[in-house]
């Protein structure tokens, strides 16, 4: 018989469709509700991506997974409520819960520095909760695997693989050690559960591949000149795109991709075709991105941007973030009727002021305004540091600011003019703020950053002590006056001031919308890791 190794994982949901992701042990059909996929096959692994059709807007359907005819999903002894679709309505409120950086199951961490996994707690917390309480969405903002750090059980299975020794050494180095990561992370009962039953949207940051990836045009460079590289590279896009990339489309976009009706029509083993893909991914040409990994998803008022900002970098030539073609895609999304945008990205928008203007500051020394030497010992600081978010390209912060700003003025929306929010979502720098934001020529739109991180790793304390210091008014005004004296560095336009955090913790956010009115609370995970819990540590009322 064959066997469900990974999922159902719930993705996409819309007014009246779905998509269900499974890993299977063998080729089969995938039945749910009525509709069936083959599986494909990548390296010996069997995938299924299942759109669902014909839902009623504002309804729950209950769902099974049967492969071949053979129900193998919910199981048979678990209590939790049965798995289901939850449509989206246009007269409902809309939560969503985010998060990043989950550094595997608190089952696979024995480590006693590490509290409870906030995504487990999340889970057993929806279990003794009515399903009107449940999120309508959960965005995992980044780091849902750490290929560079790897468990003590992943270690093991490659020392087994592998000389440990030499290449990738205790990191993964290909595809089928990546799928050794999505396992260990996703198998965990309730984290299961949560993922069958809250629609999940994705985007990935640095440690899905490796610590500072893409943070340089130096950085690549190096990297490229490494032997195993191009093999790790390969298996993260080609992970990434299976495991994470795909759920975040729905069926509509599913049909006019051509890779993708490709490798579920292929026959065969579809390997050599996202080989291809992900090279091309991976490289630059002509100032852009040989993919684009932006998504956009809408749950009735509610509109999420979800931007790269990783693997969308252009850095040879002029630096940006994204390419231009990326930041027109993402200006055509703009338009039409919405009550509150969203923008996901796993880089923070806005530092702490301190911090922000370090890395603007490390950008233009690293650029050689200071000369070679400087720009050599600048670029190391910037790995050293983590320097390289937002921040540090500074053309490109001013261009989303930009674009927030003439949203906030209604430049952008259809009838309903200005939307009542605008809320950049984040995470990746290991603790939780929210900030209000001010824009150049003001706005109407209430505009917000929102940073939640992480949802199960460790926060050492000298980056506690580092990010408390970054927002204090003595570190802004000294770093303020450095930079813009000896290093002639402007002030942003855009102004902004915090008001939480910032907090440390394994953290969860939620951001509820109704109407006009928003609303943001902050839970956190115990220290006990065999009891995962969640208590409320803020809250507070954004519009």
């Amino acid at each position: 018989m064959t066997q469900l190794l990974l999922g159902p994982l719930l993705r996409h949901v819309g007014p009246t469709d779905a998509t269900i992701w499974v890993e299977t042990d063998s080729p089969c059909e995938v039945r749910i509700l009525g509709a069936s996929e083959r599986t494909w096959t990548v390296r010996g692994h069997h995938y299924a991506l299942v759109p669902i059709t014909g839902l009623d807007a504002g309804t729950s359907t209950q769902y099974q997974v049967e492969l071949d005819g053979e129900r193998v999903w919910p199981p048979a002894d678990d209590d939790r409520p049965a798995p289901r679709i939850r449509t989206v309505a246009a007269d409902r409120p809309v939560s969503i819960a985010f998060g990043s950086c989950r550094y595997a199951s608190s089952s696979a961490v024995d480590d006693p520095r590490y509290d409870a996994d906030a995504l487990a707690s999340l889970a057993r917390q929806l279990v003794a909760r009515p399903e009107e309480q449940w999120p309508q969405a959960l965005l995992m903002l980044g780091d849902q695997v750490y290929a560079d750090e790897t468990s003590a059980g992943t270690q093991e299975k490659i020392r087994r693989r592998r000389d440990i020794t030499e290449g990738a050494k205790e990191q993964v180095a290909d595809f089928e050690e990546y799928t050794w990561l999505y396992h260990e992370s996703w198998t965990d009962p309730d984290v299961r559960w949560l993922l069958s039953t809250v629609p999940t949207s994705m985007i990935f940051d640095d440690h899905d591949v490796r610590d500072d990836w893409n943070t340089s045009q130096s950085w690549r460079r190096d990297m490229a000149e490494l032997p195993w590289w191009r093999e790790r590279i390969v298996g993260a896009l080609t992970s990434y795109w299976v495991y994470q990339h795909l759920g975040n489309l729905g069926p509509a976009e599913l049909a006019e991709s051509e890779l993708y009706q490709r490798v579920r029509t292929a026959g065969g083993d579809v390997e050599p075709l996202l080989r291809e893909f992900a090279v091309a991914a991976d490289a630059e040409a002509d100032g852009a991105k040989g993919a684009r990994w932006s998504y956009r998803r809408d749950f009735g008022p509610v509109r999420l941007l979800v931007i790269d900002s990783r693997c969308g970098r252009v850095l040879d030539g002029t630096r940006g973030m994204i390419g231009n073609a990326e930041f027109d895609w993402i200006t055509d999304q703009l338009g039409g009727d919405y009550r509150h945008l969203l923008i996901g990205t796993s880089l923070p928008w806005l530092l702490a002021p301190a911090l922000h203007d370090i890395e603007a500051w490390n950008e233009a020394l690293c650029a050689g305004r200071r000369g070679r030497l400087v720009a050599r010992w600048s670029e190391g600081l910037r790995r050293a540091a983590d320097l390289e978010h937002w921040a540090a390209f500074g053309r490109s912060f001013e261009r989303l600011s930009g674009l927030i700003a003439a949203v906030g003025r209604g430049e952008y929306g259809g009838a309903g003019g200005a939307p009542s929010t605008i809320c950049v979502l984040s995470g990746d720098v290991h603790h939780a703020y929210i900030a209000a934001a001010s824009m150049a020529g003001g706005t109407e739109s209430a505009v917000y950053q929102l940073t939640c991180s992480p949802l199960h790793n460790r926060v050492p304390a000298a980056m506690k002590l580092a990010f408390r210091a970054g927002w204090s008014s003595v570190a802004e005004h000294s770093v303020r006056v450095l930079i813009g004296t000896v290093a002639r560095i402007p002030r942003p336009q855009t102004r902004w001031h915090r008001l939480a955090g910032p907090l440390f913790g394994n953290d969860v956010m939620s951001l509820t919308l109704d109407g006009p009115r928003a609303q943001v609370r902050l839970d956190q995970a115990g220290p006990d890791a065999d009891r995962p819990e969640l208590h409320e540590v803020t809250r507070l009322r954004l519009a």
